[in-house]
């Protein structure tokens, strides 16, 4: 198995259907062995039936978090690249073979980038797109000494190798900056590639929740840097 396509889910019968069928066309480009994996965190709105009615092999998470589906995911994947990417579709899982060619390069782990790719209107609520983002990747870069454009995008990806050695814990949110912070220590090589942000157009909550979330974000990557000295 040459890729997995690992895309953690919480009640998203909207899109989940959509996110599956673009993943199929980016494995379809590439050409390669692959599975598409749906790491559902205790869906009750029928994502489950509907992404197994798609092709996707659905885990099952007990868990509740962001971090918890994708480590649950990343457990079951059986290929050599794992690209990782929300459900809400937000992400175009057409630019997969974007990610592999970086691969391919010799990186280790693969990091979108919106403020490259492009943003939509209304794709990111303004706070998070001139606030939130920014600051928490100031705070990587000043902190662990690399400059990255968007540590926290929701489509990237890494080796297979990569990702179980870095033994992530996060079960939240946060997982996005501990994967960073904790390759960067590791001397692992990251690459950036533009990928677009879309509006999601689901009628559901929003599971992020801005300023708790990005607190977590905040007390891991110091937390990550102090114990680094």
């Amino acid at each position: 198995m040459q890729l997995s396509i690992v895309i953690p889910c919480l009640n998203e019968k909207e899109t989940i259907v959509r996110c599956i069928e673009e993943a199929k066309q980016g494995i379809l480009r590439l050409g390669i062995s692959a599975e598409i994996i749906v790491a559902d965190n205790g869906s009750s709105d029928g994502s489950v039936e509907l992404a197994r009615a798609a092709g996707a092999r659905v885990v099952h998470v007990p868990v509740r978090g962001y971090g918890a589906a994708l480590k649950a995911g990343i457990l079951a994947a059986q290929g050599k690249y794992i690209v990782m990417g929300d459900s809400d579709g937000s992400y175009d899982f057409t630019q997969v073979p974007d990610f592999i060619r970086k691969f391919d390069e010799g990186y280790d782990i693969v990091l979108g980038n919106r403020f490259l790719g492009g943003i939509e209107p209304g794709a990111m609520p303004f706070l998070n797109q001139h606030l939130g983002n920014p600051v928490i990747t100031v705070f990587t870069q000043i902190l662990h000494g690399r400059a990255f454009g968007d540590t926290q995008c929701g489509l990237r990806g890494g080796t297979r190798e990569a990702l179980h050695s870095l033994n992530l814990q996060s079960d939240q949110f946060e997982y996005a900056s501990e994967m960073v912070v904790k390759a960067l220590r590791s001397n692992l090589r990251l690459a950036e590639i533009p990928v677009r942000l879309r509006h999601d157009h689901t009628d559901r909550k929003p599971h992020l929740r801005p300023w708790r979330d990005g607190l977590r974000h905040m007390r891991l990557i110091v937390a990550h840097a102090i114990s680094r000295g």
